[in-house]
Order: structure tokens, then sequence, then C-alpha cells
């Protein structure tokens, strides 16, 4: 995640300087490699709570995902949640589009805090877990979430496509990393833990939830990983 967010905030030139320093440091620095025990079973969730994460979760989107998920709504009319919403970026961009009655929620107050100060309507806004939001059942005609759902356990992925599928009316947009390998590389640790593995074991989690799922390409990538849309239908 670290990686993703520095490439979209510091030009390619520079960032390929910043990324050949930034490893000579680290292989050279004993004390800053720590050996991570990966769990599988445990989400990172501290990095919710930090300022400087909230702040680059500003502009995480730009030419790729912000794009992409208006393409996706902007011929739809209803009621949509922004599932993990952060700093309410996106729904502040989807504003735009006055027939899309916008709603949205994260686990973090921080990032709930920084969505309201973006003058987005408190009534729109909570702060709640994807696995367990409370929300009424297909109460939503629309949702979407947007690089979430790799960050949770096994259990939690399940959880959080069956929640989102039960408050979920019509189509519900998931847009995650896929491998590039097209295998499954399992839970790894950039900055934050996440799963990094093929379009078919994501499809698979998928399909376990919805009527009919699609998957088509995002712009958004790095190193390792291709963007994918997942388009899940309950109703046409």
């Amino acid at each position: 995640m670290r990686k993703k967010i520095l490439k979209l905030l510091i030009p390619q030139k520079y960032y390929n300087k910043f990324n050949y320093f930034n490893n000579i440091l680290i292989k050279n620095d004993s004390k800053k490699h720590v050996e991570v025990v990966l769990n599988p079973n445990e989400q990172d969730l501290g990095l919710y709570w930090d300022p400087e994460f909230a702040e680059a979760l500003e502009n995480w989107g730009i030419d790729n995902t912000w794009n992409e998920i208006q393409l996706l709504l902007s011929s739809c009319k209803g009621k949509v949640l922004d599932i993990a919403c952060g700093t309410g970026i996106t729904m502040e961009i989807l504003k735009k589009y006055p027939q899309l009655d916008l709603y949205g929620f994260d686990i973090s107050d921080l990032l709930i805090e920084k969505a309201i100060q973006k003058n987005i309507l408190i009534d729109r806004l909570k702060v709640a877990d994807a696995t367990k939001s409370n929300y009424l059942e297909n109460e939503f005609d629309y949702s979407y979430s947007i690089g979430s759902l790799e960050h949770f356990t096994l259990e939690g992925i399940d959880k959080f496509l069956e929640e989102s599928s039960r408050i979920t009316n019509k189509v519900s947009f998931h847009m995650i990393p896929v491998s590039k390998s097209n295998t499954n590389e399992g839970w790894m640790k950039t900055v934050q833990s996440y799963f990094n593995n093929s379009e078919e074991w994501w499809m698979n989690k998928f399909k376990r939830h919805y009527m009919n799922v699609y998957s088509i390409p995002s712009k958004w990538e790095d190193s390792i990983s291709y963007g994918r849309w997942f388009i899940c239908q309950n109703k046409l």
C-alpha cells in the first residue's frame, strides 16, 4: 500500500530515485529491518487512525479508480453506499450526480471526521465495521468499495461480502488488486497486510454471495498487482 500511495503522490522521475535510495537505506540499516510474522487471522487496523495515512488517501484514486467509479455509477439512480469510505473523498467526487443518494461508513472515527469536514451531511455517515454494518436488508440500490476488501482476513472477506450482499438490492462494485502472476500469493505485508491472489480465487469468493459476478480491469496497478472491478448483481 505504501508504494501504491507514493507512486501516486510523487512524479515518476522522482519516485524512481526515492525508491532506489529507500531500498539502500533499508538494506544498510539493520535497525530498520524487522522480521514480520504474518497472521492471516489478524488485520492491521492501526493505520486507519494515522493522520498521514488519512492525508495520503486524498490522492489515492486520481486518474484511475475515481474516474472508474463515476463511469460505473453515472447512469445509476437511487441510494448508494460507500463501504469503508475513508475520508469521504469518493463521495465528494460523486456529489456531481444528483440522482445518487450517497451514504458512507468507515471503521475509523478519524476518517469519518475528515469526511464531515468536507461538509458531507453527518446523517449520511457513520462509524461501523464492514462485516456488521447494521443497515437494513436491501436498504441500498447500489454499493461499492475501493481497495478495502483485500485487507480483511479470510473469515472477514466472507462476512464483508455477505453483509454487502444483504444490504444491496441491485449491484455492488468492488475494486481490489489481483496478482500479476495469476497465482495465489496469499497474505502479505507492505504497510498493511492484504491478500494478493488470482482473479479466479477472488471470483469464487464473490460467487458465494451474489447471483451474477463479472470482472473488468481497472487502470490502477503496482509492481505485483493489477486492479480489477468485480461487478456483483443481486438484481438487474
